[in-house]
């Protein structure tokens, strides 16, 4: 995420507590007046772990009240590179694409699996139909209102930006500096609303695994870019997901939440391009309506 020139120093922060990871706002902490306030910055959720051969997290609560599986591959503890799922990396692409199949193994109930080749643009595709693997150059985000229909976006710092419609569409978006600069997210929440005729007020957003402000230090063109001012001598720290959720609140959507999780700090269990120095591996985030979904409320 970003280029050298934008680059600092991952994790500069120290060690940080499971109860502190993710407090992304300065100033101290209080207690939330609204159960909706339990999304902020302040009180992130943490994807959960998921039993089985595949490291995986999921977003709590998502596949049962939604019908929606939405989640991330971890790093696992296999040696080496452990479960690396990036395709244009220095990885051996056998070794790679056998984690790919192994990822698509443990989500069944999908017939065909996304991804494209990302470029920190802002191309957000529909999906209508498909079988197998559905492979696209140039593709930062994708958007499908069909059950079966697993979306991915692969990462190792930049945020992953779920969002669903309840029982009708779903969509995911590959948000780094660039992307989020250039309105990723107006552009997936627009094809989403054009798909289904919903209103913001409708849509759930979540800001997945990714890098925390306090280990993303920035060029001034990353903070200017982002919508922040440049002041004094740096150096800069940017919040890619407070940006986001922020944008989200002036867009119309009250139901967003954020990762507890940092991809620098939690480097034990996911991969950090900046905390490597860019030699670490990607992850996939995921989501899709599940065919196997029960009956689902869509104003739940």
């Amino acid at each position: 995420m970003g280029n050298p020139r934008d680059s600092g120093k991952a994790g500069q922060g120290g060690d940080r507590s499971p109860q502190g990871a993710g407090q992304g706002r300065r100033g101290a902490l209080r207690a939330p007046s609204t159960a909706q306030e339990i999304g902020s910055p302040s009180f992130p959720i943490r994807e959960t772990p998921v039993t089985g051969n595949v490291p995986r997290f999921e977003i709590p609560d998502w596949r049962e009240k939604y019908g929606v599986v939405a989640g991330i591959t971890g790093r696992g503890d296999q040696p080496g590179r452990g479960f690396d799922l990036g395709l244009w990396s220095e990885a051996p692409v056998g070794l790679v694409m056998n984690h790919w199949r192994n990822f698509r193994r443990a989500l069944p109930e999908f017939t065909a699996v996304a991804l494209g080749q990302q470029v920190h643009g802002v191309e957000v595709m529909t999906l209508d139909g498909g079988a197998g693997w559905i492979q696209v150059e140039g593709i930062d985000g994708w958007v499908t209102s069909r059950p079966g229909i697993l979306l991915t976006v692969t990462i190792a710092d930049c945020i992953p930006v779920y969002l669903l419609v309840p029982g009708r569409a779903v969509a995911v978006l590959h948000a780094g500096w660039r992307g989020t600069a250039r309105g990723i997210l107006e552009r997936g929440l627009n094809q989403l609303q054009s798909i289904t005729g919903c209103s913001p007020a409708d849509i759930v957003m979540h800001c997945g695994v990714g890098i925390c402000g306090q280990c993303y230090e920035v060029g001034s063109e990353v903070v200017e870019g982002c919508g922040g001012q440049v002041v004094g001598s740096g150096p800069w720290h940017v919040d890619l997901r407070e940006r986001l959720m922020d944008r989200a609140g002036e867009l119309g959507l009250s139901r967003v939440t954020t990762s507890g999780w940092c991809s620098a700090h939690d480097r034990a269990s996911f991969y950090s391009h900046r905390a490597s120095q860019g030699g670490d591996g990607r992850m996939a985030a995921y989501i899709g309506m599940s065919t196997h979904a029960a009956v689902v409320h869509p104003h739940q």
